[in-house]
């Protein structure tokens, strides 16, 4: 099984919704099975895991999940297996869900308990035979690639003018800005856009948690810097504040870990420095988009380490996931933002110039963000790695964070 969350986002580049891309099954050691057992146990939704793992709340209160499911699976006691509210879930729908009278009823019947609606992978000429569905949906998906834009968009600005448009399979930025100037679509969905670019989703917000827990570590007697290091690398604002003290203090320092970079403040500094830092900090906001997929990105890289031949390196990979943003949070081309960071070569490397060991990881966690299974099955074929542990790797990130702004 592998999944991951592909953002939505609306014409600012803000992200307001959430799909769960998943495939249960490595086609590339058996392609075949891939036409065959499109249907095989279609009554599952897939990847529910991660919104168990996660929490919808977690993901934002104002942020929807599209959630994929088949024909077989519209049947499915939805309250028995998704427990998020229901005005939070989209039920997404393609072409295997026909036009008849048992499927529009349940449609209906669903959206009386709440649940949202989106349609895809409809062709243009059918249209007409989903007028009964269509009426019922909140969203619709057009890609642009198969079909006239112009023209579906005409038409169903005439025919459902409520209905929600969202523009998929959106690959280039010169894509993206040719169907803005068409105007009129509510969301967006492409290959070209999995990093949060709005003034918003770019701060750093603290996690109230991660502070307090760093203020009882830090105030026991002779307390342990280990203990303090793995403490601030939950935060991404933090191990950023920690890094710029460190690098007033010293030349060419190379930090490989948040616990190289501790040791180098020394117990006394370090504790001065939490107290008064975290202390200002414990009312801040929730914590913002790129919040979030830096601290998913630095687990995910760390509980990769092992299937990498990497695990004495976890910690190194942590930092080089938490930083392969930095570019974003700091709106500076990734060679100057990770200079002021003073990471060790190998991190450096791998965020700048795509080399070494690391940079396999980094490229392997960006495939699976965008949900390139094909590449990611290949991967793992060569790399002779389970499919199952790197997805139990990616929901172990998942877990992790949401323990994390829980409180």
């Amino acid at each position: 099984m592998l999944a991951t969350l592909i953002p939505l986002f609306d014409s600012e580049m803000s992200v307001k919704a959430y799909t769960i891309f998943a495939q249960r099954d490595n086609y590339f050691l058996d392609p075949i099975h891939a036409g065959t057992s499109r249907l095989d146990n279609a009554v599952r939704i897939e990847g529910l895991d991660i919104m168990e793992n996660m929490g919808i709340h977690t993901l934002s209160d104002d942020k929807e999940l599209f959630l994929p499911i088949m024909n077989v699976s519209i049947f499915v006691d939805f309250d028995t297996v998704i427990e998020a509210p229901h005005d939070k879930i989209v039920i997404l729908m393609d072409e295997t869900v026909p036009p008849e009278e048992n499927y529009i009823n349940r449609i209906l019947e669903l959206r009386k308990m709440g649940y949202h609606f989106a349609i895809q992978n409809i062709p243009l000429n059918r249209f007409g035979d989903y007028q009964p569905i269509l009426a019922a949906m909140d969203f619709v998906l057009l890609d642009h690639t198969t079909i006239d834009i112009k023209k579906a968009k005409a038409m169903f600005d005439k025919i459902y003018p409520n209905l929600q448009i969202i523009a998929v399979n959106v690959n280039t930025q010169e894509e993206y800005s040719e169907l803005k100037d068409i105007g009129g679509f509510n969301l967006y969905e492409g290959g070209f856009f999995r990093l949060p670019v709005h003034d918003k989703d770019k701060e750093i917000a603290p996690l109230k948690a991660t502070y307090v827990e760093l203020l009882r570590v830090v105030n026991q007697p002779d307390f342990d810097l280990t203990d303090a290091a793995k403490v601030i690398g939950h935060d991404t604002a933090l191990v950023l504040s920690l890094l710029e003290m460190v690098n007033h203090m010293t030349v060419n320092s190379d930090i490989s870990s948040v616990r190289h970079a501790a040791a180098m403040l020394g117990q006394t500094e370090l504790k001065k420095w939490i107290n008064t830092a975290v202390t200002k900090e414990l009312c801040a906001d929730k914590p913002s988009e790129i919040t979030r997929l830096s601290l998913i990105r630095a687990k995910f890289a760390e509980n990769l380490a092992p299937y990498f031949d990497l695990k004495i390196k976890q910690d190194e990979l942590f930092l080089m996931g938490l930083f392969s943003v930095l570019n974003i949070i700091l709106d500076k081309p990734m060679e100057e933002a990770i200079k002021s960071v003073s990471v060790s070569p190998a991190i450096a490397d791998a965020l700048t110039e795509r080399s070494g060991d690391y940079a396999k990881v980094l490229d392997f966690i960006e495939e699976y963000e965008n949900a390139s299974w094909s590449e990611i099955s290949r991967i793992l074929v060569l790399s002779e790695i389970d499919m199952d542990d790197v997805y139990k790797a990616y929901l172990d990130s998942l877990s992790w964070y949401r323990d994390l702004v829980s409180i």
